[in-house]
Order: structure tokens, then sequence, then C-alpha cells
């Protein structure tokens, strides 16, 4: 039984070829140099900072070029991905102002003509380059079960070598077309795992738009490119969809910056022209004198709800991330006091490439400048929708007189020099409480606790003092 025969055991329902896929998606119509990129979250859990982070990055260097960005879902991991994750996304990219000129709008809505964007609805499109490169000799099935991967995995430590699938450890890669025929039916399960050609001894020189240029080791694992499931793990899918959805470039976080030599190996078997790379290394704080990455685990400011339901401005979260991406941007907005911050260009190379560190002193900095030089009215409108989510019982004293609140909202306003004592919404009610009578506390206990230990009389002469001298 040659390859193409068995493919076809393997891949019962595939019908498609890669030339039908080239067919349906071909290259786009976009003047030379015009970047495409994308964002690609996984829907396994809240929003991350970082992952804005790294969207504006991608949307602003394409948009500042007249590109295209778009939103594509990664949602292969089914066992971890988390219900209401999707819309989550979606939420977050308009919240923030993110530009998505492709992708999921809506729950189930999608614009663009090189969708689905949701990668479990691309299954057929995977299977069929899957089948492509068995019939090529790239690629087999893997009977391993996970007790045989633990075992070869224990086996390796206890040997001290370098742990992972290739070589000597690939224990189906050469198995015979006949065994594998037999195998399929028996029922047993398999994976698709790629069949490198790579040393891990080599080297190869990568240019990353971010990092510069680095050495890297060439690939040699023979990675699981098709789960059990049909679903493709990302080192494959992302592969197969940056090529038809014609990515040109890829800026993604630095944890896939190891994984770049595969990445590269995987275009070039299929003979894909692979887009252009920039690896972002991840937000950092300071612990213990020392830099480590924001955590999702350890750092309620990692998740971007946290800013939401402390009341930062949107606005004043990009304007902080711009400042992050490039340190030239403070002084870009200190000449350019009142303008759109679209109008920045941003620059790869100027990203920081051991990681930005986070600062919530300078975000709200940042956010009382950018509050500072609201309009009374805009303001009170942003608190009136903020303390309706978020803190509805203040919401109820002061949306019975808007015009109040904005006459509070106006003292000190409009001069030279603006209050910037509001960072954040939820910083209103301590800052305006005093001007409601329901949060106000002029109790006479409140005051006789105040005075404790004052002697009545010295206290009645201040006040006489006080009345005689204070100017209304």
């Amino acid at each position: 039984m040659d390859n193409k025969d068995l493919a076809k055991k393997l891949f019962p329902n595939v019908k498609l070829t890669i030339e039908d896929i080239e067919k349906k998606y071909p290259p786009r119509d976009l003047a030379a140099g015009v970047p495409v990129t994308r964002v690609a979250p996984s829907p396994t859990g809240f929003m991350h900072i970082g992952g804005i982070f790294a969207a504006l990055i991608s949307e602003r260097f394409s948009h500042q070029q007249n590109g295209i960005f778009y939103l594509r879902v990664e949602d292969t991991d089914k066992k971890r991905e988390v219900e209401g994750a999707v819309e989550l996304i979606i939420e977050a990219f308009k919240r923030y102002g993110l530009k998505i000129n492709e992708g999921e709008i809506e729950i189930e809505k999608e614009i663009g003509a090189y969708g689905p964007y949701r990668q479990s609805h691309r299954a057929e499109i995977y299977q069929t380059v899957v089948k492509y490169l068995f019939e090529q000799g790239l690629a087999y099935p893997c009977f391993c079960s996970p007790e045989q991967l633990e075992q070869i995995g224990q086996q390796q430590a206890e040997e001290k070598v370098r742990p992972g699938y290739y070589g000597q450890w690939a224990k189906c890669r050469e198995n015979s077309n006949g065994k594998i025929a037999e195998l399929i039916d028996q029922g047993a399960p398999f994976t698709i795992r790629f069949k490198s050609n790579g040393n891990f001894l080599n080297k190869i020189t990568v240019n990353d738009l971010i990092k510069g240029k680095k050495i890297l080791p060439e690939n040699d694992l023979d990675i699981i490119l098709l789960k059990s499931d049909g679903l493709p793990t990302y080192h494959f899918a992302h592969v197969v969809d940056d090529h038809f959805m014609r990515t040109t470039h890829v800026l993604r976080g630095d944890e896939w910056f190891s994984s770049l030599p595969l990445h590269l190996q995987i275009f070039a078997a299929l003979n894909f022209q692979a887009p252009l790379f920039g690896h972002i290394s991840p937000i950092q704080k300071i612990e213990n004198n020392s830099r480590r990455k924001l955590s999702k685990r350890k750092d309620p400011e990692a998740n971007v709800d946290y800013y939401q339901q402390d009341g930062y401005p949107e606005k004043a979260i990009i304007e902080y991330l711009l400042n992050l991406a490039n340190s030239d941007f403070e002084d870009w907005r200190v000449e350019n006091p009142e303008a759109d911050n679209r109008q920045f260009v941003l620059r790869l190379e100027k990203i920081n490439q051991s990681g930005a560190l986070f600062d919530l002193v300078k975000l709200q900095d940042i956010s009382k400048n950018m509050i500072a030089k609201m309009s009374a009215r805009e303001a009170t409108q942003a608190i009136l929708l903020w303390v309706k989510k978020y803190d509805p019982s203040f919401a109820k004293i002061i949306s019975s007189d808007k015009e109040y609140l904005e006459r509070i909202f106006n003292i000190e306003r409009g001069g030279d020099h603006q209050r910037k004592d509001i960072a954040k919404w939820s910083d209103v009610k301590n800052e305006f409480g005093c001007f409601y009578d329901e949060i106000f506390d002029n109790s006479s206990e409140l005051l006789k606790q105040s005075l404790a230990g004052i002697d009545l009389i010295l206290a009645q002469d201040f006040i006489k003092a006080f009345l005689e001298k204070y100017n209304h």
C-alpha cells in the first residue's frame, strides 16, 4: 500500500486538496509591503493585559500602513476552553478601541473573506494539509498511548538526555505502511506527527522584527500536528492559518520564540512563504528586587477586568500601553498634548527586548492627566456609566441630579492648572462624598470623637477666631 492509498484510509472524509484551498483563499489584493497582521487569543480564561498589549502593537503596526488586522480565535484546546471567554475577547477589543477588519465581531457573526476565523471551524482545512504532508512522506501516524509517552519521558530523565519525541525516541516514526494499515483496521487511536528532517546540533539564523538577528538550534522534534480528536496543535494550525489568511507579519508573545525553528521548518515543508516574525517580551513587574513576568495567578492587574472594575478610562490604558511599547511615546505626548494617539508612529525596533516594566503609579498619572482634560459633562457621563455597573448604591445617590454632579466635577477645572485628584472612577466617591448628605457623616458622635482630648473652651475660641477671619 503506497502513501496515497494509506492517506485515504487515514483521512476517509477529506475530499479537498491543497489546490482547492489555495483557490478559495487567494493572495490578497494589496499593494506590495502592506501588512496583514492578526491577534490570535485562546479562550482559556480571562483577557490578560499582555494580550491587549500584543494586539495593540499588531493593530497599530498594520493600520498605520493602511494594512489589515484580523481576529482569529484559537480554540482547539477544548479541555481548557472556558465558557464565555470568546465573548470576553470580542468585548475587550471593542472596549479598548482595537479596530478589527476581519474576524468575529459578535458571537457567531464574522466579517471577512478568509474565514471561518475560529480554528475549531477549520478542521477540514487542517486535515487536508496533513493528508498532503503524509502523502509526501513528511508526516506519520503515532499510536503511542499517554502512558507510553510518559515512559519515554521517564527513561530520558534517567539517562539525562534532552526530552522530546525525536530520533531513537520516536517509536512510531519507522512503522511500515502495512503495520499502520493494520493498526487502523484494529481501531487504534492515533495522532499525526511531523517527520522532522532537522538536526539539533545544527544552528539557524533568524531575523526577528523585535529581537533582531538571533541564532537558534535547528528543530528535530517530531511534534504532533493533529491530535486524536482531529483538531490541530498550535504549532501546525498557525502555520496553515497564517498562510491561507495571507498573514504577512506575526507579532506574538516571546514564549513562542524558541519554537520558531520548528514553525519555519513546517512552512518550508509545505512550500509556504513564511511571514515575518516579531516576538514581544512579556510585561514584567518588580518583586523582591527582581523582575518577573506579570502572572495570571499572582497579579490581579494581569486581568483586564481589574482596570474596568477600578474605573480606569480605556483610553488611559491604551496610552499607558503605548508608553510601554515605545518609550518615546511620552515625549511625543508632551509635544502633542491634544493629538489622537493614532498619530503616533509605533516602531517595532523600539520595543523593549527584555520586557516592559509595569508601573501602576505611572498608569495613574496618565489617567489623572486624561481625566483632567475631560469636560465636566464628559466626565459626569463616564462616572454615571461606571457607578451604574460597579457601585449601584452610589449610583442611586448621584443619578438623581446630574447637573449637581457636573458642577461638583467642574470645581477648579477649566483654568491653566487643572485638578488632578481623580485617577479612576472608583476615586470619585471618596473625593466627592462630602457633597452628599447620604455619604458625608456630620453626626455629633463623630464630632465628639474628633475633639476627644481637646479643651472645650479652646475649641470655642478657635471656632470664634476662624469665623471672624473666614471669607466665604
